[in-house]
């Protein structure tokens, strides 16, 4: 059998998710990077594997996946020696799968918004509709948080590491989150599961390259 591997670029956002959430199921796998400032993701080689030619990408013996919410899912319900992290029951699973969905279509989404285009598009500050949007978001995730420690209930599960991989990026932007005191605690639980350290220095990079963007 072959390695898992994971083709995977530490700056991302959504490629640390993924990396995190198999950090913390325990799978080992083989990570090879792809440097999307160098756009090593358009080489042919990349693209003959992922026609979409996107981080993270895993190939766990030639079965081809990507999206960084469904390769959590793949390998959490494929390794994960309990189901505490993606339950099996119908109701818990439903709702870490509503939290999965909230990150991929509303809060990262907000966080991207803000941040590609000064990292791509020449912008060098950041405009208050897009501040207010994302604020509006994170109130959503500090309520979430109100009863219960973690965002789908009483266990971490990989809606955790999806959402702090997203969170943090914001975060190592220098982001004010006083107002979420819900958000403040649950940033320091998620920083003792394991991998969470791998994550920050991910997104401290993306943090600077974004920040040095603002000061030019």
């Amino acid at each position: 059998m072959s390695p898992i591997k994971l083709y995977h670029f530490p700056v991302s956002g959504p490629s640390r998710g993924a990396l995190f959430a198999a950090r913390f199921i325990g799978v080992p796998v083989e990570v090879e990077l792809i440097d999307l400032f160098k756009k090593e993701q358009l080489k042919d080689s990349f693209v003959q594997i992922n026609p979409q030619h996107t981080v993270p990408t895993l190939d766990d013996d030639g079965f081809i996946l990507w999206e960084s919410r469904a390769i959590a899912c793949y390998l959490a319900d494929k390794y994960g020696k309990d189901d505490l992290l993606y339950p099996k029951d119908l109701k818990r699973r439903a709702l870490i799968n509503q939290r999965l969905y909230f990150d991929s279509s509303f809060l990262y989404v907000k966080i991207r918004a803000i941040c590609h285009p000064i990292l791509y598009l020449g912008e060098t500050e950041i405009r208050k509709p897009l501040k207010d949007d994302l604020n509006a978001t994170l109130k959503f995730l500090n309520g979430f948080l109100n009863d219960s420690k973690w965002v789908a209930g009483d266990h971490p599960t990989i809606a955790d590491t999806s959402i702090y991989a997203s969170v943090s990026s914001i975060l190592a932007v220098g982001w004010e989150i006083s107002e979420f005191p819900n958000i403040q605690r649950w940033i320091k639980d998620c920083a003792t599961l394991p991998g969470a350290a791998e994550n920050d220095e991910g997104a401290r990079i993306y943090g600077e390259a974004v920040k040095q963007k603002l000061k030019q």
